[in-house]
């Protein structure tokens, strides 16, 4: 025994690691790995050096437990997945103001450091960072992950930072501003607008992308919400959720009005990349699967029977699982959070899987949760 009391675990340590396997994952080299390992732990600030034993240094949004971290992995057929993080560069404090600001000074840290300009992110600034925000957040990142060392950027900004009464003035004003004065008359309808997104830096065609909240969304409204042309196939896409979401297979009569969802809602989002028509290039399906199960056994089956319906091979979704955590898919609930199903126009779908870091917490097992056979028995 050397007596060596061994350091508790920080918060970006602890990331770091979990980014470094999934990069393996999803085929990256070493010295991409090891730049982008860095990339979080100092996007994180001074958080990074937080000790995990304490309590998360935010109540951040961003994930159930307060990590200000989240993974998602794009797949495709006969290809590795693409690995993307969500961050929260201000989630150091709970005050909004001095969030946004950590998170604008990240950004453009990040533009001079991969010389990118955030022309678009400047036009907008005004909307979503009043002097006394409201709601939830105040800016995330989003850093998908390519070969070269230089990643893709994404900004995620609140429409509510006015108060969610002027959330649509927000998203309309921003789509004006962006170009895209058609576009919102595009949008269908929706119970709120949890977040507007930018690509900022190198992207074959930027986008401009607005997401939609639908409370108790069902099958047949889901698959009929894109506005992007040509849409995609609506049987694809209602089969898609109900089999996220569990719900009865389409003709059930005997499950008549339980076709929908009950827990938290379903998320779409449309990408404007051109203006021309006012029309979205882009439609994705997001199904918050997390609350539709006992546990993340039963939601990586249904992603592992979502990918294998599209062509795409799951070994590399339990890959990434085993990279996150060692637990047992049966003891918690969270570890996938949603699972999307992505359409953008000259591309083939893709199956996004969202997968929390469960830094400072597991959710345990639902002790029930209103299955299939409950719903047609109406309880």
């Amino acid at each position: 025994m050397s007596g060596v009391i061994p350091a508790e675990p920080r918060l970006g340590d602890f990331a770091a690691g979990q980014l470094i396997r999934l990069c393996e994952v999803a085929g990256l080299g070493p010295t991409d790995t090891a730049a982008y390992a860095r990339v979080l732990s100092e996007s994180l600030g001074p958080v990074a050096e937080r000790s995990l034993a304490l309590p998360p240094p935010s109540r951040s949004f961003l994930s159930d437990d307060h990590t200000p971290v989240e993974y998602s992995l794009a797949f495709l057929p006969g290809t590795a997945p693409a690995l993307r993080v969500l961050l929260e560069p201000g989630c150091g404090t709970d005050d909004l103001v001095e969030n946004g600001r950590t998170g604008l000074r990240a950004i453009r840290a990040m533009a001079e450091r991969w010389g990118f300009a955030t022309r678009q992110l400047d036009r907008i600034e005004d909307l979503f960072f009043p002097g006394s925000p409201e709601g939830g957040f105040a800016l995330w990142c989003a850093l998908e992950l390519r070969s070269g060392g230089v990643p893709g950027v994404k900004v995620y900004l609140n429409p509510s930072a006015n108060g969610p009464e002027r959330a649509a003035e927000t998203v309309r004003e921003a789509l004006a501003r962006l170009g895209h004065r058609q576009a919102f008359d595009a949008l269908p309808r929706a119970d709120g607008f949890p977040f507007v997104a930018l690509d900022l830096g190198d992207w074959e065609a930027p986008r401009v992308k607005v997401y939609l909240m639908h409370q108790g969304l069902s099958a047949a409204e889901a698959g009929s919400l894109p506005r992007m042309a040509p849409p995609p196939g609506q049987e694809r896409l209602e089969e898609f959720f109900r089999t996220v979401g569990d719900l009865p297979a389409a003709g059930d009569l005997t499950a008549e009005g339980k076709d929908r969802l009950t827990g938290r809602p379903a998320l779409t989002c449309h990408s404007f990349t051109e203006t021309a028509t006012g029309l979205p290039s882009g439609y994705t399906l997001h199904v918050p699967v997390r609350d539709y199960v006992r546990h993340d056994g039963q939601a990586r089956e249904r992603a592992v029977t979502v990918l294998r319906r599209h062509g795409m091979d799951s070994v590399a979704l339990d890959r990434a699982l085993a990279a996150v955590g060692s637990r047992r898919l049966s003891d918690g609930v969270g570890l996938i959070a949603y699972l999307a199903l992505v359409h953008e126009r000259g591309r083939p779908p893709r199956v996004t899987v969202y997968v929390s870091s469960e830094a400072y917490e597991v959710r345990p097992p639902r002790e029930a949760f209103p299955t299939r056979d409950r719903v047609r028995a109406g309880l």
